[in-house]
């Protein structure tokens, strides 16, 4: 029964291959219960004919985690030969979709190709290459976090990289989804060592121009020393790096002119009601002007300017040297 069922689903398949609708996802899953009801060989047969029946997505997340997973193992009583066949099935298919379509594909290919390491090596490759295509940073930055859980830091990094330089953040996108991303690649970064953090600056300081997320990424580069990742054959100094050197100062001025920037788009059009933010707005520009040695002085600058360009706003001005002098 399962047999005859399968054949008419499979025909259903096919003829709606290129008009997708929501119903498609429930006969894909009750093709792959039928060729799991007519055993291996059935499983086998739509693995590699997958390219007939599914979608590159479909084929990866639905059909070839399916026939690897444990469930069907115990199943079917799989003995290690009919394992290794069906896996082996299910990393071509894998490596095939992620080429036809690295943006759905490219991290169940790896999660599909982890025990295999050419394989695995090969999905990884893809993903490097499509990220020059039409990855987004955050395909990209999910699959750096997920290569780092897999022990491979240094992958990590490189899709890090590219990640970055797919990302634009404005002045005022503070709420921003990517900025837990930009976050966690600064920290992986400055956790491999001062070569890979000051690889990544110039792609944050072209990438982020939120004064916040800035200000933010300088403070936890500046509380542990870099390196701490325990990389074999490397060794951290156990230094904590200054921000008046490279590569922090190039992050330092990018945030203090950030912060110069957003001030002055910020009292552009600033209502009263907003004064007292603007203030503690100031108040965390200064923590990050006083970094540096002459800071205070820049600092002092910075607020004689505002008071000469903004005079007409009074009240605002008032507020401004009562909490800066």
């Amino acid at each position: 029964m399962a047999h005859w069922q399968g054949l008419f689903c499979a025909q259903v398949m096919r003829m709606t291959l290129s008009t997708l609708n929501w119903r498609r996802r429930e006969m894909v899953r009750w093709l792959v219960t039928c060729a799991t009801e007519v055993g291996v060989r059935a499983l086998v047969s739509i693995l590699q004919s997958w390219y007939t029946l599914f979608t590159p997505t479909e084929a990866t997340s639905i059909v070839a985690a399916t026939a690897v997973s444990h469930t069907t193992i115990l199943r079917l009583s799989l003995d290690y030969p009919q394992r290794e066949e069906l896996a082996s099935c299910a990393r071509t298919l894998a490596l095939q979709c992620a080429m036809k379509d690295p943006q759905s594909c490219a991290l169940s290919a790896l999660t599909l190709c982890e025990k295999d390491h050419i394989a695995f090596e090969a999905a990884y490759q893809i993903a490097i290459d499509a990220a020059a295509g039409g990855m987004t940073h955050s395909q990209l930055f999910t699959i750096a976090r997920y290569m780092e859980l897999r022990g491979y830091p240094l992958r990590a990094f490189k899709l890090a990289s590219l990640a970055m330089s797919h990302l634009n953040l404005a002045y005022n996108q503070d709420t921003h989804p990517a900025i837990n991303d930009v976050l966690w690649a600064c920290a992986l970064s400055h956790s491999l060592g001062k070569n890979e953090l000051a690889a990544l600056i110039p792609l944050v300081v072209k990438s982020v121009h939120c004064a916040t997320v800035l200000s933010d990424i300088l403070r936890r580069c500046t509380v542990t020393a870099p390196g701490l990742a325990g990389i074999p054959g490397r060794r951290s100094s156990g230094k904590l790096m200054s921000t008046d050197k490279a590569p922090l100062r190039q992050l330092l001025d990018a945030t203090i002119n950030a912060y110069i920037n957003t001030t002055h788009s910020r009292l552009t059009h600033i209502s009263p009601r907003h004064y007292g933010e603007f203030i503690e707005f100031l108040s965390k520009a200064r923590e990050t002007f006083l970094l540096p040695q002459d800071g205070h002085l820049q600092f002092a600058q910075f607020i004689d300017n505002l008071k000469q360009i903004y005079k007409g706003k009074k009240k605002l001005m008032l507020l401004v040297r009562e909490r800066f002098g």
